[in-house]
């Protein structure tokens, strides 16, 4: 099998599973998104869910935001962690946005990694969610998910992002990420692949190894 043919049955197993591939953070239009996925880092979605309705109503607009300053924010990210930094980030990207990109939040990821505190995750999410292109968002649980299935060899994020673009129809892709988010969170943790509930475990490379070792071990037992 190849990898193209591996990553075909993988979006349609995930795909059967989780049919709302949607991602996970509240939000009402662009600007929210991003910042939003700033607030993620080292985060949870949970958490930053809980955060933002405060946030956005006493910042409804790019312009309050612009307005703001870094101590008024981060009061309301503060549980959110490294709230210093990410309150710097916000602040100085919305500034950005209004003075260089004419107060609307750029739709490429060549120009949103040049906001502050933007990466390629953040990026490809808003390109994907937003704007409706193909793109590929890889988070903890995007390169864990990946690399067990054999889809990738690399863990570092751009890399992971390569090799799925490669593999990926890009119709799916963006929606293949957040799915692995959603079964990286119920099955297949970072602590434990639980195979056994796995949707995926028929053409997994972990899981097939997993059921090797499980063999070797019974085989042992009996002798």
């Amino acid at each position: 099998m190849t990898k193209k043919q591996l990553a075909l049955l993988a979006v349609e197993a995930l795909k059967k599973e989780y049919p709302d591939g949607i991602c996970s953070l509240t939000y009402q239009d662009p600007l929210q998104l991003l910042i939003a996925t700033r607030l993620s880092a080292q985060c949870t979605d949970a958490r930053v869910n809980l955060v933002t309705p405060a946030l956005f109503a006493r910042f409804p607009t790019l312009e309050a935001f612009c307005e703001g300053t870094e101590e008024e924010i981060g009061e309301l990210i503060h549980s959110c962690g490294f709230y210093k930094i990410k309150s710097k980030d916000i602040l100085a990207a919305c500034r950005m946005i209004r003075d260089e990109f004419g107060g609307k939040v750029p739709d490429t990821i060549e120009e949103l990694v040049r906001l502050p505190g933007v990466g390629r995750k953040t990026a490809n999410l808003v390109v994907g969610d937003i704007y409706g292109k193909p793109a590929v968002v890889t988070d903890t649980h995007c390169i864990r998910i990946a690399g067990r299935l054999g889809l990738t060899k690399n863990t570092v994020p751009q890399k992971v992002e390569e090799d799925l673009r490669a593999l990926l129809p890009p119709e799916e892709s963006n929606n293949f990420c957040h799915r692995t988010v959603l079964h990286g969170r119920a099955v297949c943790t970072a602590r434990k692949a639980m195979c056994e509930n796995c949707c995926m475990a028929e053409f997994c490379k972990k899981a097939g190894l997993e059921k090797k070792q499980t063999t070797k071990k019974a085989q042992r037992r009996s002798l």
